[in-house]
């Protein structure tokens, strides 16, 4: 008997591609498509209309609304960053995923991410590619069940092999905004919400310069947008909830060696100790060689170079030196 896999059926490319890899391996594939209001439900349809597979759509607004959303508005009122994807994966996609599999006496589920499950372990997609980061906080439970088709994969490839299989979804072009706020503008999502803080002094060579649009509009490192004109390259240096103020420098104190993330959740047994290792600090960054120090429930990473502004809100992804996605923590 073929294995029986629920998949995350999003209508993008990826997921379609993911799903006929799947289907020419030989398994039962049955689509889950998670409604968040994205309004690409047309687009699962017919994707997997094409590919003549099941799918049921599922109304997942309520569950992203108490795991992502409410927690992203509070981060960014906060002045913290938080990563939406980092949030929704193990609380809201993988576990519906895992309930409905359930549900089907499915032996796995499976995603389109770039990254890499093998032997009950989590590894590094390719180079330019990877994005196991996004999956720092799933559960083990998660990952015995995963089954990730485009872990050998960039995104090229896929769109070649959706172009050769005559899959709708093959010129489709990516989704690059958050699900759940189409236009793109979360500091407009977050104020009709009726959740911003109020505007504040923008702190320049130690005194008031303006006032900032409040806190929920910046994040560390920022240098556009910022509301003032310096005459040179100011970036957002501090952002002080308390104060309600955000600091602008040329980029004094942006850089840090030592990133500390309290509450980490582990993919591979805890080391007792320190250890080398690999870790990123954002999506977009590349893996930086660091050593590893478990403190409690999180640990605290000593970079070998130091990292540019390491913001509080953002997960840090911590592997071993040959790509295996060891833990997940939110930095403070």
């Amino acid at each position: 008997m073929s294995a029986r896999v629920v998949l995350g059926f999003s209508g993008g490319v990826d997921s379609a591609v993911a799903a006929s890899l799947l289907l020419e391996q030989g398994c039962d594939v049955r689509c889950l498509y998670l409604e968040t209001g994205s309004g690409e439900e047309p687009s699962a349809r017919a994707g997997a209309e094409a590919l003549g597979l099941p799918l049921r759509v599922y109304d997942a607004r309520a569950e992203l609304e108490r795991y992502v959303c409410a927690p992203f508005a509070e981060g960014c009122a906060q002045g913290r960053t938080p990563s939406p994807c980092v949030l929704c994966n193990p609380d809201v996609k993988l576990r519906l995923l895992l309930e409905y599999a359930q549900e089907l006496g499915a032996e796995h589920i499976a995603t389109g991410h770039y990254a890499r499950a093998e032997g009950g372990a989590l590894y590094m997609g390719r180079e330019g590619c990877d994005q196991s980061y996004m999956l720092c906080r799933i559960l083990p439970r998660q990952l015995e069940r995963l089954l990730l088709p485009l872990g050998g994969y960039v995104k090229g490839e896929v769109r070649a092999l959706a172009a050769a299989r005559g899959l709708p979804s093959a010129s489709k072009s990516d989704s690059m905004e958050l699900c759940f706020v189409p236009d793109g503008d979360f500091a407009a999502w977050i104020e009709r919400r009726g959740e911003a803080p109020p505007p504040g002094e923008l702190i320049y060579n130690g005194r008031a310069v303006g006032l900032h649009r409040g806190i929920h509009r910046y994040t560390l490192g920022q240098r556009r947008g910022l509301g003032f004109a310096a005459g040179r390259r100011v970036y957002v240096s501090a952002i002080d909830p308390a104060a309600n103020t955000v600091t602008l420098s040329e980029g004094d104190g942006l850089y840090s060696r030592e990133v500390r993330a309290p509450d980490a959740r582990w993919l591979a047994p805890r080391p007792r100790g320190p250890f080398r290792c690999l870790a990123r600090i954002r999506h977009s960054r590349s893996a930086a060689g660091a050593l590893c120090l478990p403190e409690g429930d999180g640990v605290s990473l000593l970079f070998d170079e130091p990292q540019r502004a390491p913001t509080p809100g953002q997960a840090a992804a911590v592997y071993s030196p040959e790509g295996r996605l060891l833990c997940g923590g939110i930095i403070a």
